[in-house]
């Protein structure tokens, strides 16, 4: 075979270069896959204490919450803060003319968004939140001097947090940090609304008590990403007969969903420790659960049924907490690039015989970006990516170059990534679907259901809404699309039962701050 920069892939070579990535992409393996991730959610749901967790949500918004609110939403990669005021009760013609659903019952205002620099994500709790808390003082001061009423916000303001790991909750307001992961080393077992009203204090008082002109905040509601976004599409669409909110699913930098499940369920331990209302049926109501399936544990089926490559195991092996969310691995934006990058590596060395060195920057852990995998290798003309690449990761040396064929390869591994990172999400919800029993995939045959798995004329339709956020799902070429192909594809063929029934992506714009408003504004009507 010719020097690394000679080699060619024909289509052949390149779908078997892939092939550890693809190779059970069908509806067969895909509802085999399913099967056993439902299997694994309810036995993790009635064993773990790391999964499923109970969340203090045990209603959904009516849509008639209102009032303005600080919504804060702490993520993976970014810090958002923002002013949210929700209308409640508006007309119906409104929200039918409403281009996105969610502005005609909204408005947000003062909406600000930070990046979380590598430093704050290692340094102690106490330097993260108290840039949190001048984020926050940022955005209050400059609502403050555009509004022509000192007293916009009275003195004190409620606040909603979303914060995208995981937290155990004993009440709406308060949250107990868990392992977090996405790079962050904060310790565990610390209180997250102490730290964020402790980081935020000083621009309330001074070291004399004087008062400033920024209110106090009075922490209404702290949830996670996908409660979240969950909560902000209910509030904005209502249920009816043939559609409903089914759950919430994050894929952005991270990922992760959410679902209401019937208490008895869970885990002894977390239905004891699940703060629930008076007179709550214990055994036929729903409390909405956090699942955290990307946790070690969760990954199982496909263990059980050899997806895992030797990339996923030293992308792992090489990740900030090796094994702790291998799901994450295989199908968040963190993580993508990296997948492509290593795949690239090893299949460019083993067709290579003889000696020659990648350019160094290419060498380097996270070289390869999701963000960059989405903007200048999808779809992207084989030269005009050589000319990219050259310039993104010169060669330092002669045995190597750059060439139109090293494009075809890295777009096409690129590609695999992204439809199994697709593929296995769509998965993990038809299996979280089953978990809960609102589908059922007990009798496959693909030949029998696909022909009689859509309603005819006059027939009942279920829509099952499954609201998400995440610019990884909504933003990469082809992950949304590929997502819901697989969903259509595994309703149909799960089961007969299944009849009439359609998982429906549907984005549930600012998810993160919205939510975090709606959840507030529920628990402030509470009171």
């Amino acid at each position: 075979m010719a020097d690394p920069q000679a080699i060619t892939y024909d289509q052949t070579a390149l779908d078997e270069a892939v092939r550890p990535l693809t190779w059970f992409l069908n509806t067969t393996h895909l509802h085999e896959l399913s099967t056993e991730f439902t299997a694994t959610y309810r036995d993790l749901a009635k064993t773990s204490t790391e999964h499923f967790l109970a969340t203090p949500v045990t209603v959904l918004p009516t849509g008639l919450e209102s009032g303005r609110y600080l919504a804060i939403d702490v993520g993976g990669t970014n810090l958002r803060v923002g002013i949210i005021e929700l209308l409640g009760n508006i007309p119906l013609q409104r929200i039918a003319e409403a281009e996105d659903v969610s502005t005609a019952k909204i408005i947000k205002s003062h909406d600000k968004t930070w990046p979380i620099v590598d430093h704050l994500k290692m340094d102690q709790a106490e330097d993260l939140f108290s840039w949190i808390g001048d984020c926050i003082a940022e955005v209050l001061t400059d609502a403050l001097s555009d509004a022509s009423d000192e007293n916009l916000f009275g003195k004190e303001l409620p606040l909603g947090i979303t914060f995208s790991f995981p937290l155990a909750q004993t009440s709406m307001n308060e949250g107990i940090l868990m392992g977090m992961g996405k790079g962050f080393a904060i310790k565990q077992g610390l209180s997250l609304g102490d730290l964020l009203l402790d980081g935020y204090s000083r621009h309330c008082a001074d070291a004399n008590g004087n008062i400033h002109r920024l209110p106090r905040l009075k922490i209404a509601a702290i949830t996670n990403d996908t409660v979240a976004t969950f909560s902000a599409l209910a509030y904005a669409t209502r249920t009816t007969t043939n559609s409903k909110t089914t759950m919430g699913l994050i894929v952005g930098t991270g990922c992760n969903a959410t679902i209401p499940m019937k208490l008895k369920y869970l885990h002894d331990d977390k239905r004891r420790a699940a703060p629930l209302p008076k007179n709550f049926d214990y055994e036929d109501s729903k409390i909405v659960i956090n699942t955290e399936w990307t946790i070690r544990g969760a990954d199982e089926p496909m263990k059980k049924l050899g997806v895992i490559t030797s990339w996923d195991d030293d992308l792992s092996r090489n990740s900030e907490v090796p094994g702790f969310q291998p799901f994450e691995y295989m199908t968040a934006g963190r993580y993508l690039g990296e997948m492509v990058r290593l795949a690239f590596i090893d299949i460019t060395t083993r067709h290579a015989t003889s000696k020659f060195e990648f350019p160094p920057t290419l060498l380097e852990k996270n070289a390869i970006s999701t963000n960059f995998l989405a903007t200048s290798v999808a779809d992207a003309d084989p030269v005009l990516l050589t000319s990219v690449l050259n310039s993104t990761f010169p060669p330092s040396h002669p045995a190597f170059a750059w060439s139109p064929h090293h494009a075809v390869l890295l777009s096409r591994i690129a590609l695999a990534v992204q439809a199994r990172a697709s593929a296995l999400v769509a998965a993990a919800v038809i299996g979280l679907l089953g978990c809960v029993e609102e589908l059922a995939l007990d009798d496959f045959n693909g030949d029998r259901f696909s022909r009689e798995g859509n309603p005819g004329p006059g027939e009942p339709k279920c829509d099952m809404v499954v609201a998400f956020t995440g610019k990884t799902m909504a933003g990469y070429p082809l992950y949304r699309s590929t997502c819901q192909h697989w969903l259509d594809q595994l309703v149909r063929n799960g089961s007969a039962r299944n009849k009439g029934k359609r998982v429906v992506l549907k984005a549930a714009s600012d998810g993160g701050i919205i939510g975090a408003a709606v959840l507030a504004g529920m628990m402030v009507s509470r009171t």
